[in-house]
């Protein structure tokens, strides 16, 4: 980092996304549509297993804020759980580093079918800043199929969300 940017970095505010308002009815919206879909298709609501292959934590900021309290996305259904054998869709984050092939391996046997992989970032696709990298096996398609890609650097959350649901519109 340069003086320059460290200078800018403490006279500018930081470049966010504006929030959505307390009643956005965009994102209300595509929510319940995403709570229509998984409950017409899988009969109940959507479960979603995160996995860190080895990403940068950009696009984990990114999920961690569908459930804050601008997009909770508990009050539709859709919750993350801990384990993979309860969940339903994985989003899988950062490029796959070696040493997490065999973990995210192990994380798609043990999820139930029918199952999807969300690929979730620039890094998930290819690799992106780290690919060719030594510790970098590939992105996700590499070591598991991916039945989706949601691009960026990192992804918004609605962006996360639109994803979600044209995955499940897709498989109906």
């Amino acid at each position: 980092m340069s003086v320059r940017e460290l200078i800018d970095g403490l006279v500018h505010r930081p470049v966010t996304e504006k929030r959505p308002g307390r009643d956005d009815p965009a994102l209300a919206e595509l929510a319940e549509a995403l709570n229509r879909a998984a409950r017409k298709r899988l009969g109940r609501s959507l479960s979603i297993r995160a996995v860190d292959a080895g990403s940068c934590n950009g696009c984990e900021l990114e999920l961690i804020a569908l459930n804050n309290a601008f997009y909770d996305l508990e009050r539709f259904g859709i919750r993350f759980v801990a384990s993979p054998r309860h969940a339903d869709v994985l989003i899988v984050t950062g490029p796959v580093t070696k040493n997490m092939r065999e973990a995210l391996e192990f994380t798609y046997n043990a999820t139930p079918d029918p199952k999807w992989v969300v690929a979730v970032g620039d890094c998930a696709r290819d690799g992106g800043l780290f690919a060719g990298s030594y510790a970098v096996t590939g992105g996700v398609s590499d070591v598991v199929p991916v039945d989706l890609h949601v691009g960026g650097c990192p992804p918004r959350p609605i962006e996360i969300m639109a994803g979600l649901l044209a995955l499940l519109e897709r498989a109906q």
